[in-house]
């Protein structure tokens, strides 16, 4: 977002024995980022070290007639690692195509789009355990994915510093019926070809005209998750509006979409102390002339008190916080 004051210091981590060292001797409070466009900071800046993770490789660790297990550093390119496995046909992350960040942070918060989730290919991942001061594997289940959330988000937050990430991708396509959007833009095009590499355009088409680049202007992508709600709520607002934007979710809940309510509530589009609402995709906030993190928060605030007025549902920011106040604590 362009926003926030200064750290102390920053630490490029391109090994393991970087971490190893680094908490052999480190007294300071410290903060871990990939990509670092997922964070937002207070104008108090960080009063430590900021630490990013640059740990490259892809190695292939195995493959058989079905699918290939790759082990990644967390450091590499998300993006760049998509494009790579989609050009050797591989699938199940084509539709996360053109998300900025790292492979590390990909687990996070399970990133997701267009139908796809990260957690579904993740076989294990490897960390340094803060606490321990160990490099442990993790698996799949120990990472307790849900939607948007991870036990980095939740239970461990801040304990595992991810290292690697290893992949199991399928060698057969993904097949129709995809993702609404996707379905609608292959109608609408009259492509037929759903190999790996031509799902990965058409999401890339879809997102570079929905979503503004961060290189150019400055964004957090979604900043709100979407909003889970129980049956009940979602069936007496589909009795107020025929044209609400849900997804049916495990044990009777739904996924609703979060910029369909902002749009509902008439701020789309809208500036709010210099915090754009984005007018392609309402869950996108847009510096345009903000020159506070104070200017953030009130935009966040008002968009969240809106939504809560009208429709009893409460907006969950998807950014994590960087302050002063993100001590150790492991």
């Amino acid at each position: 977002m362009r926003l926030g004051g200064p750290a102390e210091g920053l630490l490029e981590i391109t090994s393991t024995a970087d971490l190893d060292n680094f908490f052999q001797t480190n007294q300071r409070p410290y903060y871990v980022i990939g990509g670092g466009s997922n964070t937002l900071a207070t104008d108090d800046g960080f009063d430590g070290i900021i630490l990013h993770i640059g740990i490259k490789g892809v190695d292939k660790v195995s493959e058989d007639s079905q699918s290939a297990l790759y082990r990644v550093g967390a450091g590499e390119s998300w993006d760049g690692f998509v494009e790579m496995m989609c050009r050797q046909n591989l699938s199940g992350i084509e539709a996360l195509s053109a998300i900025p960040g790292t492979v590390g942070a990909a687990p996070v918060q399970n990133i997701g789009a267009y139908g796809q989730e990260v957690s579904s290919v993740i076989e294990s991942l490897q960390a340094f355990d803060t606490k321990t001061k160990q490099l442990v594997t993790l698996s799949n289940a120990d990472c307790r994915f849900s939607y948007r959330s991870s036990i980095f988000r939740t239970s461990d937050y801040r304990r595992y510093i991810i290292t690697a990430v290893i992949f199991r991708l399928q060698k057969n396509h993904l097949e129709p019926p995809f993702y609404k959007a996707i379905d609608n833009y292959m109608s609408e095009h009259h492509i037929n070809d759903t190999s790996p590499m031509s799902i990965r355009a058409i999401v890339s088409d879809i997102r570079k005209h929905k979503l503004p680049d961060p290189n150019i202007l400055p964004n957090s992508g979604s900043f709100f998750k979407n909003s889970i709600v129980d049956q009940a709520v979602y069936q007496q607002l589909k009795s107020q509006y025929n044209d609400l934007v849900g997804y049916e979710m495990p044990e009777n809940r739904y996924k609703i979409s979060s910029g369909w309510l902002i749009e509902k509530c008439g701020l789309k589009g809208q500036v709010i102390d210099g915090i754009r609402v984005h007018d392609k995709n309402a869950l996108v906030l847009i510096n345009l002339s903000a020159r506070s993190f104070d200017d953030l928060a009130r935009a966040r605030d008002t968009i969240i008190a809106a939504v809560r007025d009208q429709f009893g549902i409460s907006l969950e920011q998807e950014p994590l916080m960087l302050s002063t106040s993100s001590k150790n604590d492991v």
